[in-house]
């Protein structure tokens, strides 16, 4: 399934059904009136005031930084901001974390509630949040112009972009503006960016190169686009990363990877890894390649060919949505001793952690105080310690109930967009085939579907009629046309 982006709206006659799937998967609603207190008790003290002084100590200013938010519009919780500046023949990055830990004290409603939330959940009418909005969209989030506390990274790279230093801080950060991709890619186009945005580009640039040189790669699938429109219809669009996109992942990837480093050097921490794919799995998709008509040349490693494809073409999309089964089997893993037999994650090709979400995912606020003692020379918080061991788990966990909103949702939505289309015929793309099921991706609209036919083979490009369509079941289903 490629990656679901959600833009967030009250759906009209919708929201029972969406609050049903919710229920259904036990996503969380409003949160326990105890751990809004503990938010509202966590704002009132401010920053700082958690109660682990040792680790609060020291906070630098460093609100003097050219920092600038770039996220989806609409979003409130922030948790990167970004600079740049050149350094010599080099550059300088600095990446600025909302420092959640900053508030939260270990072990009290707030803390509990997170452990078992996981992630913020996104629904197209509403997103159940990791910590209350007082908290992800207010004191803890990078909103500009108000001062915030931050797990400041600062990131030295050297022409090549490869990089040569890395420091981390907590201090206080101000942003300057809120930004949207869209916004910064136009104004990369025709020049009229900061400096800072220009060094954007060439940073992410250089480190998708280095991305390159290590045997990495970054599937540029299209996300499934669940739109609400003005009279409140729902529609789904396939909708390829825009270049800053690229460019800011790299940001982030670069220092979850700086992160990893530390931890591997002190012995202790929590990275996000994923074993390399089988042989059989690049067997596999070089014939579905061939099906689909995409050359795959002979000398062409994987990461090359999947740099070649173009998500706005049906064929290659297909191809693309193969290729994402060489990414499955993510996990976390804790260690404090030894450093772990397979430390890597196989699509990145080095060790990486994640440090930059802690507003929207759990791992990151524990992964952050690891570093961050790691880089003062101490030992880490004994609640981080002892949270380490449970984490993978814990996090398995929640983003399994992530996929599965995801999937009900786009179900869902597929359902109530093709229900008045009952009888109609459509063309479509057999995207993977096996035992007589298969997924197909219609040319459009933008929806995947199953089909039960063990005539349909992967490549094929086929004419499908649309027999039913269950919003109730969240369940299509076609049946083979033959001939054209």
């Amino acid at each position: 399934m490629p990656p679901l982006r959600l833009h967030l709206a009250a759906p009209p006659g919708h929201g029972a059904a969406l609050a049903a799937i919710r229920a259904e998967l036990g996503v969380p609603d409003a949160f326990p009136p105890a751990v809004e207190a503990a938010a509202t008790a966590a704002v009132e003290r401010g920053a700082d005031r958690s109660g682990d002084t040792a680790a609060r100590a020291g906070r630098r200013d460093r609100r003097d930084l050219e920092l600038v938010t770039v996220d989806p519009p609409g979003s409130r919780d922030l948790d990167q901001a970004y600079g740049a500046v050149q350094r010599g023949s080099g550059y300088r990055v600095h990446y600025a974390i909302a420092d959640v830990g900053a508030f939260v004290v270990a072990g009290d409603a707030l803390d509990q509630e997170s452990r078992a939330r996981g992630v913020t959940l996104y629904s197209p009418d509403r997103r159940a949040p990791l910590y209350p909005p007082a908290l992800s969209e207010g004191a803890a989030s990078l909103l500009p112009g108000v001062d915030r506390p931050a797990v400041l990274w600062t990131l030295d790279l050297d022409q090549r972009g490869a990089l040569a230093d890395v420091g981390v801080e907590r201090a206080t950060v101000r942003s300057r503006r809120q930004l949207d991709y869209r916004t910064v890619q136009a104004t990369v186009d025709d020049g009229s960016a900061t400096p800072s945005l220009q060094l954007l580009r060439e940073v992410g640039q250089l480190r998708l190169e280095r991305e390159r040189d290590r045997g990495g790669v970054s599937l540029p699938l299209p996300a499934q686009d669940v739109v609400v429109g003005r009279d409140g219809a729902l529609d789904l669009r396939f909708d390829g990363p825009l270049p800053v996109e690229r460019w800011n992942e790299q940001v982030s990837l670069l220092t979850g990877m700086a992160a990893a480093q530390l931890m591997l050097e002190g012995r202790i921490g929590l990275l996000r890894t994923l074993p390399p794919a089988p042989p059989e799995v690049f067997t596999g998709l070089r014939a579905s390649a061939a099906a689909l008509g995409v050359p795959w040349p002979g000398g062409c490693s994987y990461p090359d060919f999947v740099r070649s494809l173009d998500a706005r073409r049906p064929s290659h999309a297909a191809v693309l949505a193969q290729a994402a089964r060489t990414l499955r089997g993510a996990s976390y893993t804790a260690f404090d001793g030894p450093v772990p037999d397979q430390p890597l994650h196989g699509a990145i090709a080095a060790p990486y952690a994640h440090v930059t979400a802690p507003l929207r995912r759990l791992a990151d606020r524990f992964a952050n105080e690891v570093v961050l003692a790691l880089a003062e020379s101490r030992e880490p918080p004994e609640w981080a310690l002892a949270a380490l061991p449970a984490l993978p788990a814990t996090m398995d966990a929640a983003h399994q109930r992530q996929r599965a909103l995801e999937r009900a949702i786009i179900d869902f939505v597929e359902t109530v967009l093709l229900g008045p289309r009952v009888g109609e015929v459509f063309d479509a793309v057999v995207t993977t085939a096996a035992e007589g099921r298969a997924t197909v991706q219609l040319l459009a609209p933008a929806v995947l579907a199953r089909v039960d036919d063990p005539r349909l083979e992967a490549g094929a490009t086929v004419r499908l009629r649309l027999d039913a369509a269950d919003p109730g079941a969240r369940r299509l289903t076609f049946s083979l046309v033959e001939g054209r």
